[in-house]
């Protein structure tokens, strides 16, 4: 298998709103839109973010269509993680987990977007383990 492009699609109540808050705060720019979807991306993320109105009549299977993503978040690394975490509270961003430091050295803190949806910004403190992404 030869994997050409990547995305993540998220399923979430009012697209607009998840978008604006990627676009604003994550630096992310709109491709493509229609009713009930938006495709961002960013040059660097190495994959484009998808947001779908919940319950949308193109998505398959029908399960789906009403199911809540738990456990789920998207995870950037960034170079500086206390320089987001202040540019993010200047902006207003409601944090949900101040900034940690586990054990094995990743440094992050999480925030949400106005539909829920988990972000979380991810500094490693020396060189992950490997095959660790995030």
């Amino acid at each position: 298998m030869r994997i050409t492009a990547s995305a993540i699609s998220l399923n979430v109540e009012d697209v607009s709103a998840s978008a604006a808050f990627m676009k604003r705060h994550f630096g992310f720019t709109e491709d493509m839109s229609a009713e009930g979807f938006v495709s961002l991306s960013r040059k660097d993320a190495g994959f484009n973010l998808i947001f779908l109105r919940t319950g949308l009549s193109s998505l398959k299977p029908e399960s789906l269509k009403h199911r809540k993503a738990e456990g789920i978040l998207v995870a950037f690394v960034v170079d500086d993680i206390d320089a987001e975490y202040r540019r993010l509270q200047d902006e207003g961003v409601r944090i949900l987990t101040p900034i940690e430091t586990e054990p094995w050295g990743e440094r992050f803190f999480q925030v949400a977007d106005d539909n829920g949806v988990i972000l979380q910004l991810v500094q490693w403190m020396h060189p992950p383990p490997e095959g660790v992404v995030s």
